[in-house]
């Protein structure tokens, strides 16, 4: 008995089927980030390793390591760094908390002059300082001795003390624009609430809108101690006497020495606090669950 041949013929109503493309002939992920990368590495990370090298001529490290300026330099660059951050997270928060918590006239004028205020050069604002402070400023020429030369009582301006009001006139709106946001975020229930309970104004900015803030505040006075730390255009416009930062002993070692691997010496040292002081803030800020 001749056994039935069956024959499957093709399914009408299956869809047909797609060719796979070769494996080899899809674009990687990691060859898109080759331009941005590349792009990086000339403009950046070439020059900052030539600086590197540079900074690596024998006995370069030890000499500047041992002398007087440096290590000078070095506590200027830091108490400077530490009292602005510090002042510009009391004045931020202060101002932060009037233009978000107090109806006034003009409130939201003066919030969006924060968004420009951020986009003016440092120096600008100490030039403006220098007119307002200066030794022949406007404060000043309000005396007059008896020559009629302009003999006031500011004279702080080219002192440490200048240098510091300078960088917190400055930096302060860097720790206003994150806390407004934070403050723009913060439920007003919270406050009332506070408020219906006999919770007085001191308590409510302690217990309720201080706990919100810590984060914004965090991100506004790590961003403005980096900026402190490499900040050049207020201590050189200032014209600040024995003020010396890491970033103008740079441009004093290289400009006005000629000493080219000291000066690479003390711009590692620079960029290695900032990128430590980085790193730090992301670790803590993990842990803190920010």
């Amino acid at each position: 008995m001749a056994s039935a041949t069956t024959r499957v013929g093709p399914d009408r109503g299956a869809a047909p089927a797609v060719p796979r493309a070769p494996r080899n002939a899809r674009p990687q992920r990691w060859v898109w980030a080759l331009p941005p990368v590349a792009v990086l590495g000339v403009v950046f990370l070439y020059p900052l390793a030539l600086v590197v090298q540079e900074s690596l001529v024998p006995g370069a490290y030890a000499e500047v390591f041992t002398s007087q300026a440096f290590r000078e330099a070095l506590t200027t660059t830091v108490w400077l760094a530490v009292g602005a951050t510090a002042g510009c997270l009391v004045l931020g928060f202060t101002l932060a908390l009037i233009i978000a918590f107090v109806p006034f006239p003009g409130g939201k004028a003066v919030a969006k002059f924060i968004d420009v205020f951020l986009s003016f050069p440092s120096f600008l604002i100490t030039l403006a300082l220098l007119f307002i402070y200066g030794t022949v400023g406007m404060a000043n020429g309000m005396w007059t001795d008896a020559t009629g030369a302009a003999s006031g009582p500011f004279q702080f301006l080219n002192t440490p003390r200048g240098v510091l009001l300078a960088e917190i006139t400055y930096f302060t709106p860097f720790v206003m624009r994150p806390l407004l946001a934070a403050f723009s975020q913060l439920e007003t229930a919270q406050l009332e609430a506070a408020s219906s309970l006999g919770a007085r104004a001191p308590r409510i900015i302690r217990q309720v809108i201080l706990p919100e803030a810590l984060p914004a505040l965090a991100a506004g006075g790590s961003l403005v101690l980096v900026m402190c730390l490499n900040e050049f255009g207020i201590v050189l416009f200032t014209g600040a006497k024995g003020v010396t930062t890491l970033p103008m002993l740079v441009y004093s070692k290289a400009i006005l020495e000629s000493d080219y691997a000291a000066a690479c010496v003390v711009a590692v040292v620079n960029i290695a606090i900032s990128v430590g002081l980085y790193a730090l803030y992301r670790v803590v800020s993990r842990r803190a669950g920010a």
